[in-house]
């Protein structure tokens, strides 16, 4: 399942539990979708911080630092 169908679903079971409520199966589905989109995020977020390099004044570069190295 890609992330789009991922959301979709999400969704889509957020609005059912809005309405008419879901089974204990949807609601254990529900947890779990979510639970995989937000790893995604911090995987992506952690990527992304990774790959943060600073450029100084006086050209030289350095990747940033996890906080307390």
């Amino acid at each position: 399942m890609n992330m789009d169908e991922r959301i979709a679903r999400i969704n889509e079971l957020y609005h059912k539990s809005q309405g008419q409520g879901l089974s204990p199966e949807e609601r254990e589905e529900q947890a779990r979708l979510r639970r995989e989109y937000l790893d995604s995020i911090r995987a992506n977020m952690k990527n992304q911080l990774e790959s943060i390099v600073i450029q100084y004044p006086d050209g030289t570069r350095e990747k940033l630092k996890k906080h307390g190295q």
